[in-house]
C-alpha cells in the first residue's frame, strides 16, 4: 500500500513539473507575441498574448491547488518539499511575467491606434529576445535540474539590466531632442521597464533552480558566489 501511495505521489510530482513546464511555453509565447505586436502593429498578436494570459492565471490556480494538496496529502521527503515550494515561489514570478507581457501587448495596441506611421524610437526586440530566452534557459534548467545552468541566467540578467538602461538613456535624450516624441517615448520606456522586470523574474526562478538542487538560497549572495554554489563550491564572503 505504500508503495502504492508513493507511486501516486510521485507521478502527481510529476503531473505537476510538466503542468508548469506548459506554463512557462506559453509565457514565453506571450513574450515574442507582444513584442510581434508592438514591431507589426498587428492586433491579431495583441488578441493572442490575452488569451494565453487567461490560461496562464488558470494554470497559476490549477498548479497553486495541486501542490498545497500535495504537500497537505503526503510527507514528502526534504528533496520533494524543496521541488514543491520551488515550483510554488517560480509559479508567481513566471505569472508575473505573463502579466507584463499583456502590459506590453496593451501599449503596442496603443501606440499603432493612436499613429498609424509608428516608427519604433528605439530598438526593443533584442531585449525582448534576451528575456523570453532567459525564461526558456530557466525553464530548462529547472526541468533538467541543472544549477549551472541556472547560474548562467542570474548571470545574463546583469546584461538585460545594462540594456535598460542604455535603453533609458537612449530615449531620454530623444525626448529632449524633440518634445513631440514625448507622449510615444513614454511607452516606450513603460516597455522597456516591462522587459526589464521579465528578467528580473526569469533571473528570481532561476535562483529557485539552484535552491531546489543544492538547497542553497542564492538570493542576495551576488552572481559570483551564486555560480560557486551552483557548482558546489563553498561561497567567498563579499566586501
Amino acid at each position: 500500500m505504500l508503495e502504492h501511495t508513493n507511486k501516486l505521489f510521485h507521478a502527481e510530482l510529476e503531473t505537476t513539473r510538466s503542468l508548469f513546464l506548459q506554463m512557462g511555453g506559453l509565457v514565453e509565447s506571450m513574450v515574442l507575441d507582444s513584442m510581434r505586436a508592438l514591431t507589426e502593429g498587428q492586433l491579431q498578436w495583441v488578441d493572442r498574448v490575452r488569451a494565453h494570459e487567461k490560461q496562464v492565471n488558470q494554470f497559476e490556480v490549477d498548479i497553486d491547488e495541486r501542490i498545497g494538496q500535495l504537500i497537505a496529502r503526503n510527507q514528502p521527503t526534504a528533496v520533494d518539499l524543496r521541488l514543491l515550494l520551488s515550483i510554488s515561489k517560480m509559479l508567481t514570478d513566471m505569472e508575473r511575467c505573463g502579466d507584463e507581457a499583456e502590459k506590453i501587448a496593451k501599449v503596442a495596441r496603443r501606440l499603432h491606434e493612436a499613429d498609424s506611421a509608428y516608427e519604433p524610437v528605439v530598438e526593443l526586440r533584442h531585449m525582448a529576445d534576451a528575456v523570453a530566452s532567459m525564461i526558456r534557459a530557466a525553464l530548462d534548467a529547472f526541468a533538467r535540474e541543472d544549477p549551472v545552468a541556472a547560474a548562467q541566467v542570474v548571470r545574463n540578467d546583469k546584461d538585460v539590466d545594462k540594456e535598460w538602461k542604455a535603453t533609458l538613456r537612449h530615449i531620454i535624450t530623444y525626448m529632449i531632442e524633440d518634445p513631440r516624441t514625448i507622449s510615444r517615448s513614454i511607452d516606450l520606456i513603460f516597455i522597456a521597464r516591462a522587459l526589464e522586470r521579465i528578467g528580473d523574474h526569469a533571473k528570481n526562478m532561476a535562483e529557485r533552480v539552484i535552491y531546489m538542487v543544492r538547497g542553497d538560497d542564492v538570493r542576495h549572495t551576488g552572481v559570483s558566489n551564486t555560480e560557486r554554489l551552483a557548482r558546489g563550491e563553498p561561497a567567498q564572503p563579499r566586501d
